[in-house]
């Protein structure tokens, strides 16, 4: 049978052939991409069961800070002139700060309080373009309305991309009680999708009657007809206002806290050449310089010390001066001139922070007629629910009070809302707030009682150079706006060595280079080029971060699951440096990390990260702008401020006189953020035996339940 053995034989080698070439060409593919395609442009680090902590760059100390603001004064003996000092720590002016030092320019920033202290961390929380402005646009037929929509939501996709970890998309529920308005609303979500063009979210959409409750169960069914849900962005205010001011500090601008500016210099021809400054700190011990031991993860620590106490002031020079103090623009301007005309017109807003189950974890409500005809917001945030604004004209104060007549009502637009077996009460309100709007009006315009939409950007006979308005979304292109003008009038060049050098490495992923320039091909690092690159510049915290880098902090440091998501939250690739800071809890889990308070994620680390890297100098500046918890809890503030001051004593080196003042200071701020006056009045010494939760009478304990008394809760219900 040897004639089928040959055929099966030529069978084989006719299907083994083309085998074979297809796999030594497949060979000869791979061997040719290995050799020959492009290297990575950074070392790969080896893979391992857990990530490797980034290295951060160093940052210079706030008493560095200050040093270099001295070198610019008249008497240094190597006087350096800063191209723009800019007045105001709020989100214009470090915005300002930011986008002129990554153009190359010579920058400093003085603040009189604290990063974010004044209205900028007092917002509705939202990023947005702006829904009832686009339907004012199109039923006033006014063009301008419209462009300032058009900008804000171009604004806010660049919002969400350049600090992803301090914000988010959020939906919004629009609910219809009035079958006739479904399609006027569903016109206007889409309308907005349409004018957002590629920035957009994501597109709205209807809900019926069922779905509406699902989604927000919390809703009153009587009477809905169903719901449309548009998208907007979220975010942490105050910690974004920080994120900008340190990270324009990482590319080389000077940016200073608790320091006033009280007077303008002039030439002899009356054009503004700098500003005299004085610290506003108290004092604290004899200022020293201290050592810091080295982060776990970090090749230096800034000294945390508070520098010296200088009372005298001094004097600062610079090409031009921009004045962004929002609320305080006018006073600024009376410095350069008396007889200026007030150009703010200055509006309250007051939200409230209810508990988180009066609202879904991710979806938001909108009121667009409220019973007097304004909007009111219904948004989660950090766990708690905020509710607001009204919109009243007010005076200017530095720590405005919210008026228990304006927390009414927003209560009581609450509960046109809610289902009618949810029991609003005033005992559920865990803090409010008065935030101050700074409205303007144009100066050079005929009717100067009219209002600027958007925002003013306005330069004196004498130079000063004055932006006010405008609101967080719009913070770069304001910021943009402004420094393209600064530079045009006040004649500047930045300072551009050839070839042009990368910025500092403000990226603190394990695959990063250990030196402090990076390739301006990586996503969010620019190169210097005197040209606006604020559009791609990803803040501090947003080059390492991931939606699951608190996965690689709960395996890394064993901390608990809410706290990582709420470091990886709140300081992005930072987060490495907080958890490394918090103390061990020599238990078995979590083994890092004392809680601030029991009800909320904050931690013992964050105290020091922000003493050593965000220059934080009051218990205030931990609690209200690092922290939020003042703004979430101010009850639960209070009773964490004694563990507040004792680490920041440690850090700051504070007197006991100190921690007493910073313990008066604090409490009077919490009672501007709705501190019941009853705890206000308690010592320290209360507060850490537990007076604060407790209830002194009857009337106290019905605003948090509905029973009788404390003797009735004990009680078993009746069946």
């Amino acid at each position: 049978m040897p004639a089928p053995r040959l055929l099966r034989a030529g069978a084989n080698r006719r299907y083994l052939r083309p085998l074979l070439f297809t796999t030594a060409g497949t060979l000869t593919a791979y061997t040719f991409y290995r050799t020959f395609a492009p290297k990575p442009s950074h070392p790969q680090i080896p893979s391992t069961n857990s990530p490797l902590p980034p290295k951060l760059p160093p940052i210079p100390s706030r008493l560095e800070q200050i040093s270099r603001l001295r070198a610019a004064s008249p008497t240094s003996p190597t006087s350096q002139m800063y191209d723009l000092i800019i007045i105001g720590g709020g989100a214009t002016g470090c915005g300002i700060a930011l986008d002129a030092a990554s153009r190359g320019l010579k920058v400093a920033l003085i603040e009189r309080d604290d990063f974010s202290s004044g209205t900028s961390s007092k917002s509705t929380k939202l990023v947005h373009g702006g829904v009832r402005y686009l339907e004012k646009a199109v039923k006033e037929l006014d063009y301008n309305q419209y462009l300032l929509v058009k900008e804000a939501l171009k604004e806010r996709a660049v919002f969400l991309e350049t600090a992803p970890h301090l914000s988010m998309s959020l939906p919004i529920m629009l609910p219809i009680y009035q079958w006739w308005k479904a399609p006027y609303y569903w016109a206007g979500t889409k309308a907005y999708d349409f004018l957002a063009g590629k920035e957009n979210l994501e597109s709205s959409y209807f809900l019926t009657r069922g779905k509406a409750m699902e989604a927000f169960p919390m809703l009153k069914e009587e009477g809905l007809v169903g719901a449309l849900v548009y998208y907007d962005g979220s975010h942490n205010d105050s910690r974004m206002n920080v994120a900008l001011a340190m990270t324009s500090a990482l590319y080389g601008a000077t940016v200073v806290n608790h320091m006033e500016v009280t007077q303008l210099l002039k030439d002899s021809f009356g054009q503004i050449t700098g500003v005299k400054v004085q610290n506003c700190l108290p004092p604290t011990t004899t200022p020293t310089v201290t050592s810091v031991k080295k982060s776990f993860f970090s090749s230096s620590f800034p000294s945390s010390q508070s520098s010296s106490q200088d009372t005298t002031g001094f004097e600062i020079l610079a090409k031009g001066v921009i004045n962004a103090t929002g609320p305080f623009t006018d006073s600024i301007r009376s410095l350069d001139s008396p007889s200026a005309t007030p150009i703010v017109a200055p509006s309250s807003g007051v939200h409230i922070v209810l508990p988180g189950y009066y609202s879904p974890a991710r979806m938001g409500l909108i009121d667009p007629s409220t019973s007097d005809g304004r909007v009111i917001f219904f948004l989660p945030w950090q766990g708690n629910t905020i509710a607001g604004t009204t919109d009243a004209p007010t005076t200017i104060t530095q720590h405005p009070m919210p008026r228990e007549e304006e927390i009414n009502w927003i209560l009581s637009e609450v509960r046109r809302y809610l289902a009618p077996d949810i029991n609003v009460r005033r005992g559920d309100v865990l803090a409010a707030w008065s935030g101050i709007r700074p409205l303007v009006r144009d100066p050079n315009a005929r009717n100067t009682e009219a209002l600027v939409r958007n925002h003013l950007i306005d330069v004196s006979e004498s130079g000063l150079l004055t932006i006010a308005g405008g609101k967080w979304t719009t913070y770069r292109q304001m910021a943009q706006e402004a420094v393209d003008e600064a530079i045009y009038h006040f004649n500047l060049t930045p300072s551009i060595p050839s070839p042009f050098p990368t910025t500092p490495d403000v990226s603190t992923t394990p695959t990063a280079k250990t030196e402090h320039f990076l390739d301006p091909d990586i996503p969010g690092i620019i190169s210097i080029d005197g040209h606006c690159k604020t559009e791609q510049l990803k803040l501090i915290g947003a080059q390492g971060y991931s939606k699951t880098l608190f996965i690689n902090l709960i395996q890394h440091f064993g901390v608990e699951t809410s706290v990582a998501q709420h470091l990886a939250g709140a300081y992005g690739d930072r987060a490495w440096t907080v958890a490394s800071l918090s103390s061990p809890t020599h238990h078995r889990f979590p083994t890092r990390g004392h809680l601030l308070n029991p009800l909320y994620p904050f931690i013992d680390g964050e105290v020091r990260y922000a003493c050593r890297f965000e220059y934080a100098q009051t218990a205030v500046d931990v609690l209200a702008r690092r922290t939020r918890l003042a703004f979430l809890n101010a009850q639960a503030a209070l009773e964490s401020l004694p563990k507040v001051i004792d680490i920041m004593g440690e850090e700051l080196g504070w007197s006991g006189e100190r921690r007493e003042r910073e313990w008066k200071d604090t409490v009077k701020f919490l009672e501007s953020m709705g501190l019941p006056r009853k705890l206000s009045g308690m010592s320290r010494k209360e507060v850490e035996e537990g007076r604060a939760g407790k209830f002194d009478t009857e009337e106290e304990y019905r605003l948090y339940s509905r029973h009788d008394g404390p003797a009735e809760a004990e009680k078993p219900l009746k069946q």
